[in-house]
C-alpha cells in the first residue's frame, strides 16, 4: 500500500510541491558528486611541493572523469525516465526488466574503464603535456580512478532507480555518506596524517573512490530495501535488446550531452595551453566550482524528468505542462543565485586554492565572465530535461551539441589566437561560453514550441 502511494504522488501531488521535494534531494545530490573533485583540487593545490603542478594534472584527467560520469548518469536517466514511464502505464514487469538491465549495463561500463584504465591512459594524457612532472601526477591518479570506477558507475545507476521511484532522499544520503567519507580521508592520504603514509595525488585518487564505493553500497541497499516495486531477480538482468534499446533512446543523448562537456574541456584544455599552461589551470579549477552551481540545475532536471515522463504516460496534459513550468521557473531562480554567488565570492573561492598570482588573477576572470553565462545555461539543461522526457532525444541531442561543442571549440580557438598575439585579451576566451548557452537557448525555445503543439497540446487530459 505504501509502495503504491509513493507511486500515485507521482500523478496526484501538486506539481509545484512535488518538484521541490523531489528534486531539493537531487541537488544536493548533484551538488556534493561536483564536490568530489573541488574538494580534491583544494587539498592537492595546497601541497607543500608542486601543489599547482597537481591541480593542473587533475584538470588533465578531469574530462576521463567526466566521460565516466556521462556514461553512468546517461544510463540512469535512459533507465529513470523508461521505469517512470513504465511504473505510470502499471507495467510491473517492465518495470523490473528496466532495472535488471540497468544493472547489466553498469557492470559492462566498469569493464571498458577498467580496460582504458589499465591500457589507455598515458596515451591520452600525451596529447595533453609534455611536462614530465604534471604526466607522471595525472597518470597515477587516472589509473586508480579507473580501475577502481565501480562505486562510480553503479551508484549512478542506483541513484536513478531510487529517484524514478519517488525516494530521491535515500539516493541522496548515500551520496552524502560518500563525499563525508571523502572529505575525510583527502587530508589524510595526501598529506600523510594519523600515520598514513603521504600519497600526494595518489591519496586524492583513493579517497575518491573509496567515498564512491562507499555511495554505491548504499544505494545497493536502499534499492533493494526501499524499492518494493522492483522486483530483483538475476533473469531481469538478462540483456534484453528492446529494453536496452529503450533505455538508450532516452538515456543517449543524455550520455552525449554529458560527454560533450568531457571533449568540451579536452578540446579546452588542448586550446588553452597554447597560452600558457597557467590558462589551463585557471579554466580546471575555474570548471570544478562552475560544476558546483551547474549541477544544482542537473539534479533539478532529474526531477523535472520522471514527473514530466510519469505524467506524459498518464497522459495529462495539464500536469505535464505544469511540471514544465515549474521546472524551468526553479531551475531559472538556482542559475541567477549561483551567478550572483560567483561574482560576489570570486575572489575568496580563488583565495582557497593556493595559486600563483597570474593564475588566481585568470581564475576570478573567468567567475566573473562565464557567470554571466548561467540563467542561459539553466534553460538549456531544463529543456533537454524536458525533451528527454517527452521522447525528443534528438532536440536534446541537438542543443548538448550547440552549446558544448559547435558553438564552444571553433570560437574559443579564435579568441584564444587573438589572446596568444595579445595576452591582454585572454579575457576574450571567457566570453566563448556567454556566446554558446545563448545561442543554444534560442534554438531550444524553438524546439520546445514544436513539441508542445506536437506531443504535449495533442493529450486528451482524460486523467484531469
Amino acid at each position: 500500500m505504501k509502495e503504491k502511494e509513493s507511486m500515485n504522488k507521482m500523478g496526484t501531488a501538486p506539481v509545484n510541491k512535488l518538484m521541490l521535494t523531489m528534486g531539493i534531494p537531487m541537488i544536493l545530490s548533484m551538488m556534493l558528486q561536483a564536490l568530489y573533485n573541488i574538494v580534491d583540487s583544494a587539498f592537492v593545490s595546497n601541497m607543500a611541493n608542486g601543489g599547482e603542478e597537481a591541480l593542473n594534472a587533475l584538470t588533465l584527467a578531469f574530462p576521463v572523469q567526466m566521460l565516466m560520469v556521462a556514461i553512468g548518469i546517461g544510463t540512469g536517466v535512459g533507465t529513470n525516465a523508461l521505469l517512470s514511464k513504465s511504473l505510470g502505464q502499471g507495467n510491473r514487469e517492465k518495470v523490473s526488466l528496466v532495472a535488471g538491465n540497468a544493472v547489466f549495463l553498469g557492470i559492462i561500463i566498469y569493464i571498458v574503464f577498467l580496460i582504458f584504465g589499465l591500457f589507455g591512459t598515458d596515451i591520452y594524457l600525451l596529447t595533453q603535456t609534455k611536462n614530465p612532472e604534471i604526466l607522471e601526477m595525472a597518470s597515477c591518479y587516472l589509473k586508480i580512478c579507473c580501475c577502481l570506477s565501480m562505486g562510480n558507475v553503479f551508484y549512478a545507476i542506483f541513484e536513478k532507480l531510487l529517484q524514478a521511484t519517488g525516494r530521491a532522499l535515500f539516493s541522496t544520503i548515500a551520496q552524502i555518506a560518500g563525499a563525508l567519507v571523502n572529505i575525510i580521508l583527502d587530508p589524510i592520504l595526501i598529506y600523510g596524517w594519523l600515520g598514513m603514509p603521504e600519497m600526494g595525488v595518489a591519496g586524492a585518487a583513493y579517497a575518491t573512490i573509496i567515498g564512491q564505493i562507499v555511495s554505491a553500497i548504499m544505494g545497493f541497499v536502499f534499492h533493494l530495501k526501499k524499492n518494493k516495486e522492483i522486483t530483483n531477480n538475476l533473469k531481469y538482468m538478462k540483456p534484453q535488446k528492446h529494453i536496452i534499446k529503450e533505455i538508450y533512446s532516452i538515456g543517449l543523448p543524455a550520455i552525449i550531452a554529458q560527454a560533450l562537456m568531457s571533449v568540451m574541456t579536452y578540446g579546452l584544455n588542448v586550446i588553452f595551453v597554447k597560452i600558457g599552461e597557467s590558462v589551463v589551470t585557471a579554466y580546471g579549477l575555474y570548471y570544478k566550482i562552475q560544476q558546483f552551481i551547474l549541477f544544482a540545475a542537473f539534479g533539478l532536471r532529474d526531477a523535472i524528468t520522471p514527473i514530466v515522463s510519469f505524467n506524459h504516460g498518464m497522459g495529462s496534459k495539464k500536469r505535464v505542462k505544469a511540471g514544465i513550468k515549474y521546472g524551468m521557473l526553479y531551475t531559472t531562480i538556482i542559475m541567477i543565485a549561483g551567478m550572483l554567488l560567483l561574482e560576489i565570492c570570486a575572489v575568496p573561492f580563488s583565495a582557497v586554492f593556493g595559486l600563483s598570482g597570474e593564475t588566481q588573477q585568470l581564475c576570478i576572470g573567468a567567475m566573473r565572465i562565464v557567470s554571466l553565462s548561467f540563467v542561459f545555461a539553466g534553460i538549456n539543461v531544463a529543456f533537454q530535461g524536458i525533451f528527454q522526457a517527452l521522447d525528443s532525444g534528438l532536440e536534446s541531442l541537438i542543443i548538448s551539441v550547440f552549446r558544448q561543442f559547435l558553438f564552444v571549440l571553433p570560437v574559443a580557438y579564435g579568441f584564444s589566437r587573438i589572446a596568444i598575439a595579445d595576452n591582454s585579451k585572454i579575457w576574450l576566451v571567457w566570453v566563448t561560453f556567454l556566446i554558446a548557452e545563448g545561442i543554444s537557448a534560442i534554438f531550444a525555445c524553438i524546439f520546445m514550441k514544436r513539441i508542445n503543439k506536437n506531443k504535449i497540446n495533442v493529450l486528451e487530459d482524460k486523467n484531469e
